[in-house]
């Protein structure tokens, strides 16, 4: 049984429920109980404050994992947007502590300094190479599904294509 095009596979899953699984253990050693903080930080605090922050780690209370004593946050922030972060810093926690559904987070820690690269969402792709796209096309095959097939022709074709 074939898709047509726009119709969504049924067993078909956001990437993001499988990225989450790879990079728990990353994040929980930064402090991180939970990655959606830094998943979800462009929803958190907007995509403005996003662009110039990161979050870095969470720090809990020495010698105390007790969720009742809420932890520091630490931020990195590009040097110009520090003074406005610190204003924000009320906002932010509390936007935060919503986010988690109770006061996890009591204070905010900033780190001045280059904000690592945008998220891949706000990256712009540059055009698909057309000689890439035909010969990625006649690797891929026809027999499969609308869908599957597009996207390995699209990856094919960026793979193809190269830097």
């Amino acid at each position: 049984m074939r898709n047509r095009p726009g119709e969504k596979i049924p067993w078909s899953r956001p990437l993001g429920d499988l990225v989450q699984s790879a990079i728990d253990p990353v994040l929980t050693r930064r402090g991180f109980g939970l990655t959606a903080l830094v998943l979800y930080w462009d929803d958190i605090v907007g995509e403005r404050l996003a662009a110039v922050s990161r979050p870095v780690r969470v720090q809990w209370p020495a010698r105390q994992r007790d969720p009742a004593v809420p932890a520091a946050l630490v931020v990195r922030v590009e040097t110009g947007c520090a003074l406005e972060l610190q204003h924000l810093a009320p906002v932010i926690l509390e936007r935060v502590n919503a986010h988690f559904g109770w006061r996890s987070i009591s204070r905010l820690v900033l780190m001045q300094g280059p904000v690592a690269a945008p998220p891949a969402a706000r990256r712009v792709a540059q055009p698909l190479n057309k000689a890439a796209e035909a010969a990625a096309a006649e690797l891929v095959g026809g027999d499969l599904d609308h869908l599957l097939r597009l996207a390995l022709v699209r990856l094919g074709a960026r793979v193809l294509a190269g830097p």
